[in-house]
């Protein structure tokens, strides 16, 4: 392990080119002092062997996108869950200077739901673990009033940092701890006593000078007002500020300022009246008539760090306002609440997704330029207007684009409420591939239209448009299975990826099965019959030869011992593997086949020699079975090679059978064989489901290379406890590939734990693969 204190570390500051793709914006990553000052020496800087955070290989890396840090610096940023926070709080040099200067004692003012709450730090330091540092919070008690409203009691994940009283302990990173003496901001005079209220459009000076615009997004108890800016210090768009309120005046008030020197370098007031420009805020621009607008209208409204879209849940008077207000649940969690204001619940949604602004500030949401007419035209509702949007028919996230859409936190699908085994069948299935997209526009009873229409515009366009689905559209298509009677528990319990998938293609959809299997044995009256199914689980005998197989070869054994075959190519092919009892695995590890070669195991198709290549007439379950020419599958033959094969002493007794000869082709008079190769039909792995101690996760393959996978946790982290939220997560995981050409007694040796990254959950714990058609690959 790589010492802390002997490294330099650094953020990146932009995507870097091919072929660190796979790397983002915002990542923590270090190189050993000792290696970097050897490049100084050589004056090789140019580019730098870079490690990032949660990684153990090197990344080369341009210098010119890299920011250097200090190892104190590195850890408060790493504390923060999103790669774009880091990079905007890398930039507040005020703010990382602040953190710095804070110990344990020192009082401050900590964010949580959109409050800001007093309290005092009892510690700083790391509570999640990661190599070689880990991101630094502050462990806050909460004091006089504010007791009561945080957390925990000074503990994190059964760890005790510091004690405090029940529900009185928040743990933040810095970008959420303010200290209680801030800098002082010039107060502004007010012609009116009006109160101030969350949507207000308001005017600010700093402590320098300069004049901010802006949004109220909050005010605390304690008379601080969280504002969204328009514009900062050098004319960017603006972020988030809390200021006294003392010091914040309406823009409808506004008293012109006019900079006069007067002795003490601070502004003078002018009692000259004149309406800012509010060309930048929410009521400017194209206005639209509030009574369009209603409770499900999709909107957005413009705050500082930009437009912010959601649904209207709530339409009404707050107390003590006159005017007409609108409740938002965000898409994002950029808002201020929960549904709560005042303490008065109006409507519920996650932490920090709920704000009230007024109606006359709400726009119709622009991104659905197709449907817009339609939503606000006083003519239909919000289920019809994204009609034309859905019809757009949303296509897979393209290879070259899923690095950029999909890695990430806060991608994904989202967890919550045993949800995992949905999620990640719905990731594997519609992410990157199309093979089941028939299942989204087919025609099916009228009853189940709503479940349809959820899995199409609530689910599988935004993942493939933004890469992300908040667990309430997942929870909204359980409670429609769970109201269409399918079952009692769907919103609360635990189930298996195959039920799912089978009652939403099967019951709900109506989907026709894409596996067609034909029995090889029986009565004369069986043999031959066609069976349809929508997966196919391989059943492995106990005193199999296997220790370390491929899915080629569990597959191959599993229609072997069964004498099943293949009437057509499958479309789609959903393979689980064998379980054995309350062990559940039957193999430490399963190797998976990238490529499944299914030649061999259709009925009705050209077959090919196993040692020659040509056109086989013949197939022996003798030779398969005591594994003759173990590195092949099914056991095909062309004469010649049948009769040299069967000459051997311990194979003279097999009973080779004939096969029957597809149209088209036939057996030369003088060879034995028909010239031609044989056209061989393989399917392609798109994705794998695995699971351990109850937990599903995936792996998605999304291009050509064995490189090319990205890893799934829907429930990759936890915001909160009781009134949380789960956080899911999309990683890169190339190092998968190396494993994948390993050789077998090197893989067999591999302790799992201590496999790179995320590899072992691939290898050990695989439980339903996923294959298509390779006419139905993105990336070919």
């Amino acid at each position: 392990m790589t010492s802390a204190d002997n490294n330099e570390y650094f953020i990146i500051l932009a995507k870097p080119p091919s072929p660190n793709g796979y790397l983002n914006a915002g990542e923590i990553c270090y190189i050993s002092k000792e290696r970097y000052d050897a490049l100084k020496k050589r004056n090789d800087t140019n580019i730098i062997p870079i490690i990032c955070i949660g990684s153990s290989f090197d990344s080369h890396l341009n210098a010119s996108l890299l920011h250097p840090l200090t190892r104190r610096s590195a850890e408060l940023l790493l504390a923060l869950d999103m790669n774009e926070e880091r990079l905007r709080a890398v930039d507040d040099h005020e703010a990382l200077q602040n953190a710095l200067d804070l110990s344990e004692g020192c009082q401050v003012y900590v964010e949580h739901k959109g409050q800001f709450l007093k309290g005092v730090i009892r510690y700083i330091g790391s509570i999640l673990h990661s190599c070689p540092i880990a991101g630094v919070f502050f462990g806050v008690e909460l004091l006089g009033e504010d007791k009561g409203k945080g957390l925990n009691e000074g503990s994190y994940h059964y760890k005790t940092y510091f004690s405090c009283s029940k529900n009185s302990g928040i743990f933040a990173p810095f970008t959420r701890v303010k200290p209680m003496d801030p800098k002082p901001l010039v107060p502004l005079s007010k012609t009116s006593t009006e109160p101030l209220v969350v949507g207000d459009r308001v005017t600010f000076i700093d402590d320098c000078e300069y004049v901010h615009h802006g949004m109220v997004m909050n005010i605390s108890d304690k008379k601080m007002v969280l504002i969204s800016t328009d514009r900062d210090e050098d004319g960017k768009q603006g972020g988030e500020l809390t200021v006294p309120l003392d010091c914040v005046i309406k823009e409808e008030l506004l008293i012109k300022v006019e900079r006069k020197s007067c002795g003490f370098g601070l502004e003078c007031l002018e009692d000259e009246c004149e309406k800012m420009d509010t060309s930048q805020g929410l009521e400017m621009g194209n206005v639209t008539d509030s009574a369009d607008i209603t409770v499900g209208s999709l909107v957005q409204v413009i705050l500082g760090k930009g437009p912010a879209y959601g649904t209207v849940r709530w339409i009404g008077s707050l107390p003590d306002f006159p005017e007409i207000r609108a409740g938002l649940e965000l898409e994002d969690a950029c808002g201020v609440n929960d549904g709560t204001f005042k303490k008065k619940r109006y409507f519920s949604c996650l932490p920090k997704c709920g704000l009230f602004v007024k109606l006359a500030s709400c726009q119709p949401d622009d991104r659905f330029s197709g449907a817009k007419e339609k939503v606000f035209n006083g003519h239909s509702d919000h289920d019809e207007a994204l009609a034309s949007l859905a019809q757009e028919n949303v296509p897979p996230v393209r290879s070259e684009d899923v690095l950029n859409r999909l890695v990430g936190r806060m991608k994904g699908v989202q967890g919550h409420c045993n949800s995992c085994y949905m999620d990640s069948a719905l990731f594997s299935l519609f992410s990157c591939s199309s093979v089941l997209d028939s299942l989204l526009f087919k025609s099916i009873q009228r009853a189940d239209h709503p479940i349809q229409s959820t899995l199409l515009k609530d689910i599988v366009n935004p993942l493939r448009r933004e890469g992300f689905v908040p667990e309430r559209s997942v929870m909204k298509l359980r409670q429609l299975l769970q109201k269409r009677g399918h079952c009692p528990t769907y919103t609360t319990d635990e189930k298996d990826p195959e039920e799912f998938l089978s009652l939403i293609m099967q019951e709900v959809l109506s989907l026709d099965p894409p596996l067609k299997l034909r029995s090889q044995f029986g009565n004369k009256k069986d043999q031959g019959k066609v069976q349809s199914c929508y997966f196919y689980q391989i059943f492995m005998d106990y005193n199999h030869p296997l220790v370390l197989p491929t899915v080629q070869q569990l597959l191959e054994h599993s229609f072997h011992s069964n004498s099943l075959k293949l009437s057509e190519v499958p479309a789609c092919l959903i393979l689980t593997m064998p379980r054995s009892g309350k062990s559940f695995k039957m193999f430490p590890k399963i190797i998976p086949s990238t490529e499944l070669d299914i030649t061999g195991l259709l009925s009705d198709g050209p077959q090919q020699c196993v040692l020659c290549g040509q056109l086989a007439n013949e197939e022996c379950a003798d030779c398969f079975r005591d594994q003759v020419f173990s590195d092949t599958g099914f056991k095909y033959f062309c004469m010649k090679c049948s009769a040299q094969v069967h000459s051997h002493q311990k194979r003279r007794c097999h009973k080779p059978s004939s096969l029957h000869l597809p149209q088209g082709y036939s057996y030369s008079q003088s060879s034995g064989f028909d010239t031609r190769t044989p056209p061989r039909e393989k399917l392609e792995l798109f994705a794998v489901l695995c699971i351990e101690t109850s937990h599903y996760v995936s792996f998605v393959k999304y291009g050509p290379q064995d490189t090319d996978w990205i890893f799934f946790d829907s429930m990759a982290d936890r915001i909160g406890e009781k009134d949380g939220y789960n956080i899911p997560e999309v990683q890169a995981c190339p190092e998968v590939g190396k494993y994948l050409h390993m050789p077998l007694a090197q893989l067999a040796n591999q302790v799992p734990r201590e496999m790179d990254g995320v590899a072992k959950r691939l290898y050990c714990d695989g439980y339903m693969y996923l294959y298509q058609s390779q006419s139905m690959s993105l990336y070919r």
